[in-house]
């Protein structure tokens, strides 16, 4: 059932992305995308392209436009702020993983550090989730690594 979920899922996320996605990066597998334009905004502003657009691998779980919306009024827009670019940053890293996750190595309880320092949990139930945030569109390639679309943005854990 995962696995014919993660296939169904895989083909039509292939249909939805540009065929070329492995010869991109993750950022620019992500602009080319099209929706993952806060998240890409939210890149950008944190000083991370340079890193996302290394050698990598990387494993990053992208939240969508619509996760972004999802947030609190006025959240990305505080993220966003020259002031603010430390908790962004602590945020974004922590939707990386170093190396390249694959669906098929995703396993129930699984925990993987992230590049944060901070650890996201993998679930299978229902569907493959991260820290809750729904795995929507799975083994997205790129030239340095591979996307896992999600539906929520994922929040490290304080302290």
């Amino acid at each position: 059932m995962i696995r014919r979920t993660f296939l169904a899922l895989t083909a039509a996320t292939a249909f939805a992305l540009p065929a070329a996605a492995q010869d991109k990066d993750i950022v620019d597998t992500a602009v080319a995308a099209g929706s993952f334009t806060t998240l890409v905004a939210a890149v950008q502003a944190a000083g991370l392209v340079d890193t996302l657009k290394g050698e990598g691998p990387f494993t990053v779980f992208a939240p969508t436009d619509a996760a972004f919306a999802a947030l609190p009024a006025g959240t990305v827009e505080d993220l966003l702020k020259p002031e603010n670019k430390d908790k962004l940053v602590s945020i974004l890293t922590y939707h990386v993983v170093p190396g390249k996750v694959m669906s098929t190595d995703l396993t129930e309880g699984m925990k993987a550090a992230t590049v944060n320092g901070k650890e996201v949990t993998i679930t299978l139930d229902g569907g493959p989730k991260v820290n809750g945030a729904m795995i929507s569109g799975p083994d997205v390639a790129a030239s340095n690594g591979v996307i896992h679309v999600i539906d929520a943005v994922i929040l490290p854990p304080e302290g």
